[in-house]
Parts: structure tokens; sequence; C-alpha cells
């Protein structure tokens, strides 16, 4: 194992050879005499620990080679030796950035090995701490959500702007949207990123068991009460709360939530000692709540707390431009998973997952990649490995209103009209228009940019051409 590099510098050979045959067995030593050969050695090598005199010849002190030490993209620990040892002369090599400070007079050897010891664990620790912290912004933060559709975009854009206030957000959506991806990089994104993040399943308890796993308790609180637990809030104190699937709480549990909400403070069940906690709170729902307040089923009051900031998550069906980026991501990941040489999808099988309505959305993508990474057999995805229900599907058809009972096809390139297949009368114009456009967009699969140079038009007018025949999704 390589030893950790040591710089000595001072302008008394004495003292820089008897350092180096105290310290040779323990560091990878370079000694200068000056600030200037030490300042070349420092641009040449990486070292890991500057032991600097402090007053040298030519008017030379240490603070300056401290501070070009401290500037380096990957600055050293810096120990500061000096002759004149005075507390304000400690203050000030604290301030110019050296780690630690020692007097030349009452220097031991085994003392000024500790010394430098713990500096550099301390500085192992930050940068482990450092490089956590940057793969966790990786995997939680916005590099985490995979997509480039309109829809998403406009969503990433409400996180960066919601993500450093303390704004109450409610995340809306169908199951397997990605709302607790959403929620997790809203969190890293900020301010509290290194504080925790704690996620409560609302749906997974009852009542009392959500009401002690939440807010905590006292022991003998109710029958199996052994011990004081402490809840949710307290642990997530400084960070974030997530809870999942709000729409299931009680209306007990709501109250109590709105109290948070309004004063930022509750009690452990079974005692009435108010506690507080700093707390930012992320709910999400895949209920209808504006009619579950109808309903007298959940608090308006409440609702309004939660809904400061609401963000709509699209289902996947809505955004089929990201489905080939997440596709991809998924494939990497399981490929590498289970050890497989897995590295891309057939056409057909992009295809038909661009074409599958995905009732389970992202999550369900998500299962059906590592499905066909399992049963591939080469090192492109083939229709044959996809689930049974992707890749038995087809486009349901239905009778359309005041037909003959003739059933067509959901889907508009399903219409070749070819070898006399003609509709039983011709379109017309502006029904011929649509049906091109329809097409096109079906072709171009929902990308505009595409269907527009498909019809030889402009994007502007491909918007108008949807609005006026009705085709814009709201």
């Amino acid at each position: 194992m390589a030893l950790p590099m040591l710089l000595i510098v001072d302008d008394e050979r004495t003292t820089r050879e008897g350092l180096n045959a105290a310290l040779e067995d323990h560091f990878d030593i370079y000694l200068a005499q000056d600030i200037k050969a030490a300042m070349r050695l420092l641009e040449e090598e990486n070292f890991d620990v500057v032991l600097t005199d402090l007053r040298m010849a030519d008017k030379e002190d240490g603070f300056e080679l401290i501070r070009r030490a401290k500037s380096l993209s990957r600055p050293p620990v810096c120990l500061l030796m000096t002759a004149y040892g005075s507390e304000d002369v400690a203050v000030e090599a604290m301030k110019h950035g050296a780690d630690d400070y020692l007097s030349k007079g009452r220097m031991q050897i085994d003392e000024l090995e500790m010394r430098i010891t713990r500096a550099l664990k301390r500085r192992n620790l930050e940068e482990e701490n450092t490089v956590l912290h940057r793969e966790l912004s990786s995997r939680f933060g916005l590099e985490n959500v995979v997509g480039e559709s309109p829809a998403l975009l406009k969503i990433l854009e409400v996180v960066e702007q919601v993500s450093p206030t303390r704004a109450t957000v409610l995340l809306r959506g169908e199951s397997g949207t990605g709302k607790e991806v959403i929620a997790k990089a809203i969190h890293q994104l900020s301010p509290r990123a290194k504080a925790p993040m704690i996620t409560v399943h609302c749906a997974a308890l009852n009542a009392n068991l959500l009401e002690s796993e939440l807010f905590g308790h006292e022991k003998g609180a109710f029958t199996g009460a052994n011990e004081r637990r402490i809840g949710r809030f307290e642990r997530a104190h400084g960070g974030t709360l997530f809870l999942d699937e709000i729409g299931e709480i009680d209306a007990s549990i709501q109250v109590k939530l709105l109290r948070f909400l309004g004063e930022r403070t509750f009690e452990r069940v079974g005692s009435s000692k108010t506690l507080s906690a700093d707390v930012r709170l992320i709910t999400a729902t895949n209920k209808d709540l504006e009619k579950m307040v109808k309903e007298g089923t959940f608090r308006e009051d409440l609702f309004f707390r939660l809904r400061v900031v609401e963000i709509m998550m699209p289902p996947l069906r809505d955004r089929s431009e990201d489905i080939p980026l997440l596709a991809v991501k998924f494939l990497k990941e399981f490929s590498k998973e289970n050890q497989k040489a897995v590295t891309h999808l057939s056409r057909d099988a992009l295809e038909l997952l661009r074409r599958y309505p995905w009732p389970g959305n992202v999550r369900e993508l998500r299962a059906c990649l590592e499905h066909a990474v399992i049963f591939a057999s080469g090192s492109a995805v083939q229709i044959r490995d996809l689930p049974p229900s992707v890749k038995e599907w087809r486009p349901q058809r239905q009778t359309e209103p005041g037909a003959t009972g003739k059933a067509r096809s959901e889907s508009v390139s399903e219409h070749r009209f070819e070898g006399g297949d003609f509709p039983a009368s011709l379109p017309s114009v502006k029904e011929a228009e649509k049906l091109l456009i329809m097409r096109a967009l079906e072709e171009s699969f929902g990308n505009r940019t595409r269907a527009a140079e498909k019809l030889g038009i402009s994007r502007r007018t491909l918007h108008r051409k949807l609005r006026e025949y009705q085709l814009q999704k709201e």
C-alpha cells in the first residue's frame, strides 16, 4: 500500500533531515529548503501532507505556502511549525488554512505523527462524505430522472424552483409514474440534502400503527408499547418527510398533520409534552382528493395546506418520447445486475414498447425490461423476450357509435386503404387531413417535430391543426 506523501519545508538542514529520518518509515518524504522549491514540488506532485516552518530566510513565511497548497484542487493537510509560539500565531495559522499548529521547542516525534495521522483521517472522512453526497445526488437527484418530453421538462423546471424552499409539495398521478423519484430529487436538490429523507407508505399501516409510526409513542401508551418509540417526524428533523399515499390516512391523523403544518408541533402517543421538529413535508397520492373533500373523507383545510405546490405526474402513455430513454436505462441496470451482455433492443421490440399503453406506467416498464434481460438469449432484446402481457398485446377494437357493427381498429395505421379496402364513403378534405395528421403522429410515436417533417409543414402549423381538429391533449 502506498505511503502518504509528505512535503517537509524548512530552511534549516538539520531540522529537515532530522524530521526525514524520524518519519521516513511511515511517509514518502520530499524535502524543500525554501518556499520557491516547495511551490515547484506542489506543482509536480500530489501531496497528502505539507509540514512547513513559519519563518524562513529572505523573509519568506509558511503562510504563503499554505495559501497556495489550500488552493489546489485536492488540497493537502497543512501543519505549521514555528519557534515563535504564541496564541496569536496559532490563530493566524488557522486563518490561512493550516490544519494544525506545532511549537518547535515542545515538539515530540510521537505527538507529531499522531497529529498528522489525525489530520489525515479527518481529511479522508471529509472526502468520503463528499463522494457519498455526490453519489446520492447522482442517484436521487435530477440525474436519476430520465426523459426529455415537454411534460417531464416542465416538471423538472418546477422541481428546480421549489427545491431550495421549504414549501410543502403534493405529488399527484397514477401509480407507477415516478412520484417518489421526484420527491427524492426535491430533497437532494434542497439545502436539507445532508439530513435524512424519511419515507412512510401510509396505506401499509392501520390508523393506530401509522400514528405511532409518525409521531412516536411513550412506554405503556398502549398494549405492546414496551418502550419509548421515536417517530418519523423526530427522525426527519432537519430533513424531509415523504408521506406516500396520503389519501389513505384517517380523520384523526389528518387533524394531527394539520396542526403540525400550522404550528410545527406534535405530541407522542401517550404523552402531553409538546415537541417540535424542523421537517419539510412532501406527500403523494393517486386518489382524487377533491372528490374525497366533497365526500367528507378528507379535510379541505389539510388539502390546501398540502397543496402549496402541486406537481401532476403524467402517465407514461402521455410521454411516449421518454420510453426509449427509460428502456435503455433499465436495460443497462439489469444487464449489469444479471451479468449479461444485453446491449440494445431490436427495432420491433422498441416499437412495441412505444405503442404499448403501459397501464402500470414506469414501474411496469422497469419490470418488463428486467424480464426481457433475463430471457434474452443474445445481445438484443427481441419481442419474444418481453412479458406475455406486453408481447401479446394488440390495440383494442371498438365499434363506433352509429356504425353498423363493423369493428374499427383504434390505430389509424391499420387503415391501409389497399387491395380494395376502402372506407364505405370517401372522407372530406378536412377528414382526410385529420387522418393524415393522426397517422403522421402515430408513425412518429408522438414526436410532433418528426410528424411535422413527415407532413411537410412547420411545427407551428401542426400545433394549429391539432387545436383545430381537437387533437391537442390538455
